[in-house]
């Protein structure tokens, strides 16, 4: 907890980092954030206390962590003043799509963690997959977890190409979810109840389902079948959609995600 931890950007996730570790005691002091935006750096200091500086100096040296958190296509703009204070620190990534070669390269450290979290991070309730470099420590591996654990779960993985899927389930996951709700808000203006009345019934239908998905130890199948009787409502639904090929649409759509990642990676990092 004297730890100081320092954020390379300062938009919503590494604002969503920040207000977690502020909630689990961290003082505000011991959070330095970049942040070239002036609205930006007013938001986080208002929001959270901490410090917000325009670019990058010395008092980077003193964090035992440093969290990259700017888009992918200004990650080799924003790390190239600030190479000289970061070498020491434990170097834990936020952004889609950068390499951790890039990252040892811009930072001058083989102490890499990437983490592709979601936006669900930001009340709490996130998913991160995580994937660490031979360098770093098993006690480096638990700081990055105590860091990430305010924003929701998360999940090693063995491979880097690995968080090329993460990013194509649960980091763009959040938008196919809110996808079908849509849909589901449409059917049932199609069905005479209102939009508001629609977005009520499907937002707490599906975060009750996700949440007894979560506390069951039966596979989504069988949580499946147990609503589904032969000749009702449920298996006209499911009828319709299996002939419609979602299933397949959406492992299709999925896969387009991962691939989309790849070249992000190929291209930035």
């Amino acid at each position: 907890m004297q730890e100081q931890i320092a954020f390379i950007g300062g938009g919503n996730m590494a604002s969503a980092i920040i207000g977690g570790l502020r909630r689990a005691g961290w003082a505000a002091g011991q959070l330095l954030v970049v942040e070239p935006l002036a609205a930006q750096r007013e938001r986080l200091a208002a929001e959270h206390g901490v410090q917000a500086l325009a670019q990058g100096d010395e008092r980077l040296a003193g964090a035992a962590v440093v969290v990259w958190a700017v888009k992918p296509q200004l990650f080799a703009e924003a790390a190239a003043p600030l190479k000289a204070w970061l070498g020491q620190a434990l170097q834990l990534s936020v952004m889609a799509g950068i390499r951790s070669d890039a990252l040892v390269a811009a930072s001058g450290s083989e102490h890499v963690v990437r983490a592709m979290p979601n936006t669900p991070a930001l009340i709490g309730q996130g998913m991160a997959g995580l994937f660490a470099r031979p360098a770093v420590s098993a006690e480096q591996r638990a700081q990055v977890e105590a860091l990430l654990a305010p924003t929701g779960r998360t999940l090693w993985v063995a491979r880097e190409t690995d968080l090329d899927a993460v990013t194509a389930l649960s980091g763009s996951g959040p938008a196919y979810f809110f996808f079908f709700v849509e849909a589901l808000m449409a059917a049932a203006v199609d069905m005479g109840l209102t939009a508001e009345q629609g977005r009520e019934l499907a937002l707490a239908t599906c975060a009750g389902a996700a949440a007894l998905g979560l506390a069951s130890e039966e596979s989504p199948a069988t949580l499946r079948e147990r609503v589904t009787s032969k000749g009702g409502t449920t298996h006209a639904a499911l009828t319709v959609l299996q002939a419609e090929g979602v299933d397949a649409a959406i492992r299709r759509a999925v896969r387009a995600a991962q691939q989309r990642a790849a070249e992000l990676g190929a291209q930035f990092g």
